[in-house]
This record gives C-alpha cells, structure tokens and sequence, in this order.
C-alpha cells in the first residue's frame, strides 16, 4: 500500500494534534497580549483625559515660587492630588500663587 493512502497511526494524530493546539495557544496568548497593551493604553489616555480636566499646585521652594499647573502639565509631576476648577480659580487669585507660563492654566479657568 503507497504511504499517502494509509490512515495515520494514533501517534501521528496525537502529534498532529498536539502541535494544533500549540499553535492554537500561542495565537491565543498574542492576542491576551495585545488586549493588555490596549487596555493599559486606554488607560493611560482616560488618566490624561481626567487630568487633562484638573490642575495642580507646585508647592513654593526657596528658590522658586509657587505655580498653577494643568493637570496635564509635564513640568510639575505628580501622582493625584488634582484640584478642581473653583479651588485653581481660589488659588490663581492668590497673590503668591503664579500660573506656569508653559501650560497657561488660566486659559481654562476663563472658558
């Protein structure tokens, strides 16, 4: 009987099985990968959307003053402590209490 017309062993269809489901796994873990990337990329862009919506006061140092920032502004990090839109319009209107001159705090305060 020719090789091509014989039924595979039941070792061969296990091995061939086996390397299905091993492909099949792979594929499986590259898209869990891929839905972890979107997902933290989402949110990231939620944080930044939020913050976005904030402000932030850098505190006064001895050799600086202290300034409003945007919640977004990449110049004073921090993690949290965001103020609302009536608490920065409080802080601005106090007079040792600078607006950043990069992020332009006051811009949002006014619309």
């Amino acid at each position: 009987m020719p090789e091509q017309d014989r039924e595979p062993t039941p070792l061969e269809k296990n091995r061939a099985l086996a390397e299905w489901l091993e492909f099949q796994l792979r594929q499986v873990k590259n898209r869990i990968r891929e839905l972890e990337v979107a997902e933290e990329q989402e949110r990231r862009r939620r944080a930044a959307a939020h913050a976005a919506l904030r402000w932030k006061i850098q505190p006064q140092r001895s050799n600086a003053q202290a300034l409003l920032h945007r919640g977004d502004c990449s110049l004073y990090a921090m993690d949290g402590g965001f103020i609302n839109r009536e608490d920065a319009m409080i802080a601005l209107a106090e007079p040792d209490i600078h607006p950043c001159e990069i992020c332009r705090p006051e811009t949002g305060l006014t619309q």
